[in-house]
């Protein structure tokens, strides 16, 4: 993704990894193979490998720079975290610091950290092994977590394999610093910086909502994983703890953004990552910005 202006706002995307190692079956347990084949023609090759029709998906960070305030939308999956449950991101070396550095940022010129929740690939780089601890990566920022998602995972997070470790290594260290603020699901940030809840995915997912100079942004998190669940909102990932509420919470989030100028954000999505909701004969698509 290229850089984006929304009124006064910079917005880049950091970059940490991109994969194919879920068939859209794996990804979608209620996708059919009919749905699918009405969709190939688009999907394959930037979004579907049509070989094995396995989703691409990418993780990344969006840092958005404000006059004043410089913040960091979720840390991917981070360096050095033992992620037993899920290999592919265990133990790993990952690139999105070194790639904030290229955008012209460093660790400490962050702000605020805005978790949209806490799946172990959007906290990774909350923290960094230092001296054998877990420490802020982000040592002069504030982190938000929303109060209902912290709740809920001091609760579950050992119960639910995938999740294992993350919680305790890039979440709690960050509340011990006293460098968290746990806050409500429709949080007012600042003047054009608030958060809206998203129910579904997780029960207290979040979109970043800015305004600014009149222009809009929605930075929705787990909203959607793919661009396959615009046209076919009732598609929710075998990662979502509610899955009928999070199809609810899409579909209403796609209606009420479509062909309208607002700039959509999700974490996931691959190629050019961004872009808006429009109408199309058979309902919607995601039309990706150039």
């Amino acid at each position: 993704m290229k850089a984006k202006r929304v009124g006064q706002a910079r917005i880049d995307s950091i970059f940490e990894h991109q994969s194919a190692g879920r068939s859209v079956f794996d990804w979608f347990p209620d996708a059919t193979s009919a749905l699918v084949d009405r969709h190939r023609g688009w999907m394959a090759p930037t979004y579907m490998e049509p070989e094995t029709d396995h989703l691409v998906i990418v993780h990344q960070s969006y840092l958005i720079r404000l006059p004043g305030l410089t913040v960091l939308v979720d840390t991917c999956i981070g360096e050095d975290k033992d992620r037993p449950g899920l290999l592919a991101f265990h133990r790993q070396k990952m690139p999105m610091v070194r790639n904030l550095r290229a955008a012209g940022i460093k660790p400490e010129d962050i702000d605020l950290v805005l978790c949209t929740h806490l799946h172990v690939d959007h906290i990774g780089w909350n923290t960094k092994l230092e001296n054998g601890r877990w420490v802020p990566t982000f040592a002069n920022a504030r982190y938000l977590f929303g109060q209902a998602e912290f709740d809920y995972w001091q609760d579950q997070h050992d119960k639910v394999g995938w999740m294992a470790g993350g919680f305790e290594d890039s979440v709690l260290p960050i509340i011990e610093a006293g460098k968290a603020d746990l806050v409500a699901a429709d949080h007012q940030i600042g003047d054009g910086l608030r958060l809206e809840p998203m129910p579904g995915h997780t029960p207290g997912l979040v979109c970043l909502n800015l305004e600014s100079d009149g222009e809009q942004a929605a930075f929705c998190g787990d909203v959607m994983h793919h661009p396959l669940q615009v046209p076919e909102p009732q598609l929710s990932s075998l990662f979502c703890a509610d899955p009928a509420q999070s199809a609810v919470t899409r579909r209403s989030f796609i209606e009420r953004h479509a062909d309208t100028p607002t700039l959509i954000l999700p974490t996931h999505f691959a190629g050019q990552s961004v872009g808006h909701i429009v109408s199309d004969v058979d309902g919607y698509c995601f039309a990706f910005a150039p």
